[in-house]
């Protein structure tokens, strides 16, 4: 009885263990000619990683294109249009059809993956595109930089937030603006070699950069 008891015990033990080893989060793969990306989702965004999980998984990425890269700032992906653009063509408007509502509240740091969307003008809810998204490349920042970023977007950064963007660099003028809904994890190296491929005077990429994006199991 005593044995059988410990052995009960010891299995719900491990059960516990093993549900402690598991990661909450979802991650995705986006594969380039440039090598692979690998992004984690925020669950403190749900309806920005739900749309993202469902259209990846609809195979609605595939064979996109980042159509749009600025080095020390970020490279854009996911309009539609960008699937059989001729070049030159602008890009950058096309979507699923919808918008999603705005959880903005993640900062923009190196590797962010967040949506893009219209201006304030057009969009004072800053609602994201449906489909479109960035990755921060980034930039190096000092105190004073941050200083002056967080008294013109009225944020208070966090020492944790500051050290993080001090470490790491980032793009935080886009703070409180746009909804970053995950991060890289793996790939930075290949988003640095995007960002600084030739492009035209749209920021477009001279030469086409295609993508395959990949729910991880």
């Amino acid at each position: 009885m005593y044995r059988t008891t410990i052995n009960c015990f010891l299995l719900v033990l491990a059960l516990a263990l093993a549900g402690c080893d598991q990661d909450p989060h979802t991650y995705a793969l986006i594969q380039t000619s440039y090598g692979d990306v690998k992004v984690k989702l925020f669950n403190s965004t749900p309806k920005h990683r739900d749309n993202f999980i469902k259209l990846a998984e609809q195979g609605y990425y595939d064979s996109l294109l980042f159509h749009r890269v600025i080095p020390g700032f970020m490279i854009q992906g996911g309009d539609p249009d960008s699937k059989a653009a001729p070049a030159g063509q602008p890009l950058g408007q096309g979507g699923p059809g919808y918008t999603l509502d705005a959880e903005i509240g993640e900062l923009h740091y190196k590797g962010a993956l967040a949506a893009a969307r219209l201006g304030d003008n057009q969009n004072p809810q800053r609602r994201s595109s449906g489909s479109q998204f960035y990755i921060v490349e980034g930039r190096p920042i000092n105190e004073d930089l941050l200083q002056n970023m967080s008294q013109q977007a009225g944020i208070n950064y966090t020492e944790e937030q500051k050290q993080r963007y001090l470490q790491e660099g980032g793009y935080p003028p886009l703070d409180g603006q746009y909804t970053v809904f995950g991060e890289v994890v793996e790939g930075m190296e290949v988003v640095s070699k995007i960002a600084t491929v030739p492009r035209d005077r749209m920021d477009r990429p001279q030469q086409d950069v295609r993508m395959t994006v990949t729910i991880l199991d």
